[in-house]
C-alpha cells in the first residue's frame, strides 16, 4: 500500500508510508475488537439482574398437598413487564417438568447441559424469533422430591445493543479527532527528523567547488555516518586522483623543458648562416638524442602515471614472476651487448610452485625493466672489463616469501642516498648518465600496489666497487589458494 506515490522514491514518503499504513489498517480491527469488548461489558449489569431475578423467582416455589405450587406477586409480574425496551419472559416447571407459570414457549436448557442444584447458569438462546439472554436455575424443593423444579428468566438484547452503541460511540469519536492530529504529529515529527539531511545537503552546496576536505561525521545522524564515510573515501580517492593528475603535469612541464629547449637551440643553430655541413649533421645529431631524451622522458611519465592510478582497480592474475624475469632480460640483451656487459638470469625455473604471485603482468614487466635498465645505465663496463648484471628469483615455500633480485657491478649507491634514489628526478651526483630520474620511483610504486617491499644493499660488501642490488619481496601466491 502506497499512500504518497512519487515517480521518484522518497524516504520521507517511504517512512511516512510504513508508518501511516499499519495505522490506517489497524484502526478498523480496533473498531470491531471495541465492538466486541463493549458487547461484553454492557451484557454484564443485565446478566446479574437477570441472575438476581432467577433467584427471586426460585424462592417462590412452595410445596402444598405434595404438589409444587409458583404463585407471582402482582408487583413483582409488573415489575418485570416494565421494561420498554426489552421483553422479559420467565417460565416455571415443576420437578415432573409441568409447567406452572410463564411463557409455555421458552425453550428448555440443553440436553448436554449437566444439572447442577441451586446454581444460576447464562445461555444465548432464541425465542419467537428473537435473540435472548436466559437465566435458569435448577430448584431443588423440600420434602422427599427427586427431581428438582425449573426457573427461567430470559429478556431481549436491546438494551445490551444500545449500551455497547453508546460505549463504542464514547471510544471511538474521539479517534476521529486523535487520528488525524495523530498523523499531523508524525509528519513533523519526520519533518524535523529529516532535517539534518536537509542541513548536509546545505553544507555540501555550500562548499567551494575545490574543497574536497572530509565531511564531518560527527555531525549527521548515526544512521547517516555509514553514507558519510563511504562519501569521505570518495573524495579521498578523488583528492589522490587530482594529486596525481597534478603531480604528473608538473612532472611532465618540468623533464620535457630540457629536451624541448635542446630542440630549440639546436634547430636554430642549424639554421644560422654559415653553417657548414659538418656543424648541420652534429645539430642534426643532437635533435636526434634530445628526441630520444623526450621519448624516454614521456614513456617514464606514462608508466608512472598508470602505476599510481591503477591501484585497486587493476585487473590482478596469477603471473609467474620468473617467466616475466626472464622475458625482460632476453628484450634487454641486445642493449647491454652494446655496452659489453654480461647480462643473464638464475634462479628459479617458470613453473615452480610457490613461483607466482597475484598481480598485473604488464605492471610487473615494468618493474623489472626499469630494474634492469637502471643497472644497464649505471654499470660501466668495456671490452676489456666488461660488466656484469644478474636477474634473479628465489622462493622460499616455507615463509611464502618471493623474492626478486637485480645486481651489478657498478659503483653502487652511498647509504646515505638509498631513500632519495627512489624520489621523482633524483639522479646521482657525479654521474653522466642520461635518464629522466623516474626509473626507480616506478619501481617503488609498482611493488607498492602488489604489496611488495623494495630494499637497496651492496652486491659486494667492503669490495671496490660495491655494486647494487636492489630486492624486490612478493608474498608468493598458490594457485590452489586461489581457487579456494
Amino acid at each position: 500500500m502506497n499512500i504518497f506515490h512519487r515517480e521518484q522514491r522518497s524516504l520521507f514518503g517511504e517512512i511516512l508510508d510504513w508508518m501511516l499504513t499499519p495505522l490506517l489498517l489497524l484502526w478498523p480491527i480496533s473498531l470491531v475488537l471495541t465492538w466486541l469488548v463493549a458487547q461484553s461489558i454492557a451484557g454484564r449489569p443485565f446478566d446479574r439482574a437477570l441472575e438476581y431475578n432467577a433467584r427471586a423467582m426460585a424462592q417462590l416455589i412452595t410445596v402444598k398437598r405434595s404438589q409444587a405450587e409458583f404463585v407471582l406477586p402482582r408487583p413483582a409480574r409488573e415489575l418485570l413487564r416494565a421494561d420498554d425496551s426489552d421483553t422479559v419472559y420467565y417460565q416455571v416447571l415443576g420437578p415432573h417438568g409441568e409447567f406452572l407459570s410463564g411463557e409455555r414457549e421458552l425453550p428448555p436448557p440443553p440436553e448436554e447441559d449437566k444439572m447442577v442444584l441451586d446454581e444460576v447458569r447464562i445461555r444465548d438462546d432464541v425465542v419467537k424469533g428473537f435473540d435472548i439472554k436466559v437465566a435458569y436455575i435448577w430448584v431443588s424443593l423440600p420434602g422427599s422430591w427427586s427431581k428438582p423444579a425449573l426457573v427461567q428468566v430470559a429478556e431481549t438484547l436491546e438494551k445490551r445493543s444500545v449500551l455497547a452503541t453508546e460505549i463504542v460511540k464514547g471510544v471511538m469519536l474521539p479517534q476521529f479527532v486523535i487520528l488525524p492530529l495523530a498523523v499531523l504529529l508524525v509528519w513533523l515529527a519526520l519533518v524535523q527528523a529529516i532535517k539534518p539531511l536537509h542541513q548536509l545537503e546545505e553544507r555540501i552546496r555550500a562548499r567551494k567547488p575545490d574543497d574536497l576536505s572530509p565531511i564531518d561525521a560527527q555531525a549527521v545522524p548515526l544512521e547517516v555516518a555509514p553514507l558519510v564515510d563511504s562519501v569521505n573515501d570518495l573524495l579521498l580517492r578523488l583528492t589522490d586522483s587530482i594529486a596525481t593528475q597534478k603531480r604528473f603535469l608538473a612532472d611532465a612541464a618540468h623533464q620535457l623543458k630540457t629536451p624541448l629547449a635542446g630542440l630549440r637551440m639546436q634547430a636554430d643553430l642549424a639554421q644560422r648562416e654559415g653553417a657548414s655541413a659538418e656543424d648541420l649533421k652534429q645539430s642534426l645529431r643532437q635533435i636526434g638524442r634530445a628526441s630520444i631524451r623526450a621519448t624516454h622522458s614521456v614513456n617514464q611519465l606514462l608508466a608512472l602515471a598508470r602505476a599510481e592510478s591503477s591501484g585497486s582497480a587493476m585487473p590482478r592474475t596469477l603471473c609467474d614472476l620468473a617467466e616475466l624475469c626472464m622475458s625482460v632480460v632476453r628484450d634487454c640483451v641486445p642493449r647491454a651487448l652494446d655496452k659489453h656487459i654480461d647480462l643473464g638470469y638464475e634462479g628459479t625455473q617458470p613453473g615452480t610452485p610457490g613461483c607466482t604471485v597475484l598481480g598485473n603482468a604488464t605492471l610487473i614487466k615494468e618493474m623489472v625493466r626499469n630494474l634492469v635498465d637502471n643497472a644497464i645505465n649505471y654499470t660501466p663496463s668495456s671490452l676489456e672489463q666488461p660488466g656484469v648484471i644478474t636477474a634473479r628469483v628465489l622462493t622460499d615455500p616455507f615463509g611464502r616469501t618471493l623474492v626478486l633480485q637485480v645486481e651489478d657491478s657498478g659503483p653502487g649507491v652511498p647509504p646515505a642516498e638509498r631513500e632519495l634514489v627512489f624520489q621523482p628526478f633524483y639522479r646521482a651526483l657525479g654521474t653522466e648518465v642520461d635518464g629522466s630520474g623516474l626509473g626507480l620511483p616506478i619501481v617503488l610504486e609498482i611493488a607498492q600496489q602488489h604489496g611488495a617491499s623494495v630494499s637497496l644493499e651492496d652486491t659486494n660488501p667492503g669490495q671496490t666497487p660495491p655494486g647494487a642490488r636492489f630486492v624486490v619481496r612478493f608474498t608468493a601466491t598458490v594457485e590452489t589458494d586461489l581457487d579456494a
